[in-house]
């Protein structure tokens, strides 16, 4: 697998963001409506991440953008997932773990204090990989915090010098056997 930074709108972020969009429909009844612009995944203030397959096809995606506090009840500080995603046919292969750490390194490199993200209940799969990953549930947030299937999850991205793990993905071609 090819990881790469990429632009939120590059063409093929929008092929994997309309796909997704899709399962929400599936999974939901409705698209996920939460604003989105492509200068919010602009680094320093963020990043928007995609996975190629062997053959150069956009299998996975997933993004940070920076967020202060809010009305919505963002905390100064975060750095917000979006968009995580992995096609059917790469589920199973540790993509969703990957990218998770690449972001979670950039993030804390672009001095971060919190990684956060608002998931459903209707992706059981996503909440198991959060909280394998160290998330535990937080204050609700985002546009989605008032409704009864919205879970926020969150965790500190702080840690002493030295201690901190490179994931070193971002165009990297080694393979993950690890589940996501």
């Amino acid at each position: 697998m090819n990881i790469q930074s990429v632009p939120y709108d590059h063409p093929d972020a929008v092929k994997l963001n309309d796909e997704v969009q899709a399962e929400y429909v599936e999974r939901y009844g409705d698209p996920d409506l939460t604003v989105m612009d492509p200068t919010h995944f602009e680094p320093p203030r963020g990043l928007y991440l995609l996975a190629y397959d062997a053959q150069g096809r956009p299998v996975a995606s997933g993004g940070w953008r920076s967020q202060e506090r809010s009305e919505e009840g963002h905390t100064d500080g975060d750095a917000e997932i979006k968009r995580m995603f992995v096609v059917r046919e790469a589920r199973g292969q540790g993509l969703a773990r990957r990218i998770l750490a690449a972001l979670e390194d950039s993030a804390r490199a672009a001095g971060r204090q919190r990684m956060v993200l608002e998931t459903g209940t209707e992706q059981p799969e996503a909440i198991a990989l959060y909280t394998s990953c160290g998330y535990v549930p937080i204050t609700k947030f985002g546009l989605y915090r008032f409704e009864e299937s919205s879970r926020c999850y969150g965790k500190p991205l702080a840690q002493a010098a030295g201690a901190g793990r490179s994931s070193g993905l971002v165009g990297s071609s080694a393979e993950d056997a690890t589940g996501a």
